[in-house]
C-alpha cells in the first residue's frame, strides 16, 4: 500500500521539477511572485499531499486551489483482493466560508462571545481593566426587513 502512494507523490514531484517552462527557465525562485507574471506560490493549482484516515489508514488527499475542492484516496482491495485506488471523500468548500457556526463544539463562538461580555461587565464594575480592555464588535441591530425576506444574503461566487 505505501509504495502506491509512494509512487503517484514520485510521479507528482516529477512532473512539478521535470516542467520546462519560459517561466521557470528566465527567472529565479525568489522573482516568481513578483515582475514574472505568475502568482506566488500556493496562489494556484492542485496540490496532493498524504494523511492519516484511521489508526493504520492513510490517504492521498488533492486539493484544486481554482474550483474549491478537496478529495481523497485510499488504497483498498477489490473482492478478487487485488489492490485498488478508492475515492474516500470530495468536497467543494466554496460556500463553506459563509457560515459562522455549524457542528462545532460547546462552548460555541456566540456562548464565548457572551461569557467574555459577562467578564468585562464584572471587570468593570470592580474597577479593573486588565487584559479585557480590547474591543468586542457591537451587536447587531433589529432587523428592519420583513420577516418573508432574509436579513442577510451573503454575496455568492459566480
Amino acid at each position: 500500500m505505501w509504495w502506491v502512494l509512494a509512487v503517484l507523490l514520485a510521479v507528482i514531484a516529477t512532473h512539478l521539477v521535470s516542467r520546462h517552462d519560459a517561466v521557470w527557465s528566465q527567472s529565479a525562485m525568489a522573482q516568481v511572485g513578483g515582475s514574472a507574471g505568475m502568482p506566488g506560490a500556493g496562489a494556484r493549482g492542485i496540490y496532493a499531499f498524504t494523511g492519516q484516515l484511521g489508526a493504520k489508514e492513510y490517504g492521498l488527499f488533492m486539493m484544486d486551489v481554482d474550483s474549491g475542492t478537496i478529495w481523497c484516496y485510499q488504497m483498498g482491495r477489490s473482492r478478487d483482493g487485488d489492490l485498488q485506488l478508492q475515492l474516500v471523500a470530495a468536497r467543494s468548500w466554496i460556500f463553506d466560508r459563509f457560515l459562522e457556526e455549524f457542528n462545532v463544539a460547546k462552548p460555541t463562538p456566540h456562548e464565548v462571545q457572551l461569557m467574555v461580555r459577562q467578564q468585562r461587565g464584572n471587570a468593570a464594575a470592580a474597577g479593573d481593566a486588565g487584559p479585557l480592555n480590547v474591543p468586542l464588535p457591537l451587536p447587531a441591530a433589529p432587523s428592519t426587513v420583513p420577516e418573508d425576506q432574509p436579513a442577510f444574503t451573503p454575496a455568492l461566487p459566480n
